[in-house]
């Protein structure tokens, strides 16, 4: 079963709106059977699935929050929304459930500050410095040409974990979210840029680099 986290210390930074957004991917793309964890408090991820159209392919919910994680047979993918404000026991604990983590992180000064921290306590972990878990980052929610956005480029290409792509602000995802849909399940002529900007993240998450066997 392959199991993707998306993880961030910082709140408000997409964390639930990559997770979605994958899991839509991996079940209309990929007509995989897939599971939704929301770890999150604020239950946005399960709440995106309230809002699911049932003539959509299904996807299931656990809220880790309140129930044990237990994952059907037939799943295939689980795509785990992690809460913001973890930190020691809790994230070493969060990591050890994920095989792949994906880190977003906003064009803001104090994004890139928290980010820096939080990256450098993620990357001492027993699972990530033993490459049992495999981490990306991506800059979520950009608009380029500004300031903010030069500030973030320059500061994830220093990290030593893969800058795997940038993801513009628009309302496509805000559109997706109100419907309980993903961008990969709308008319792609709608959603071009988007889907453009999300391919790199797929090939990463395709290739044997973002696996854990892989060193």
């Amino acid at each position: 079963m392959r199991r993707i986290m998306v993880l961030n210390s910082k709140g408000g930074c997409g964390k639930s709106t990559i997770a979605t957004n994958l899991a839509s991917y991996y079940t209309a793309y990929e007509e995989k059977n897939v599971t939704l964890v929301d770890f999150d408090p604020q239950a946005s991820s399960l709440d995106w699935l309230k809002a699911r159209s049932l003539a959509l392919p299904e996807i299931r919910g656990i809220n880790a929050v309140k129930d044990a994680v237990r994952f059907q047979r037939q799943t295939e993918v689980a795509i785990m929304d992690a809460p913001a404000r973890v930190e020691g026991r809790e994230l070493a604990s969060l990591v050890k459930r994920a095989e792949t983590i994906i880190i977003p992180v906003l064009p803001s000064p104090i994004d890139i500050r928290a980010a820096a921290g939080f990256i450098r306590e993620l990357l001492t972990s027993g699972r990530v410095s033993r490459h049992e878990t495999k981490v990306a980052v991506i800059a979520n929610r950009v608009r380029e040409n500004t300031l903010s956005y030069h500030a973030l480029n320059a500061f994830l290409k220093t990290l030593k974990i893969p800058f795997v792509t940038t993801l513009r602000d628009t309302q496509n995802y805000i559109h997706a979210e109100e419907k309980g849909t993903g961008i990969f399940e709308m008319a792609p002529s709608k959603v071009w840029q988007d889907l453009e900007q999300w391919d790199p993240l797929i090939k990463w998450l395709r290739s044997k680099r973002s696996h854990p066997d892989s060193q």
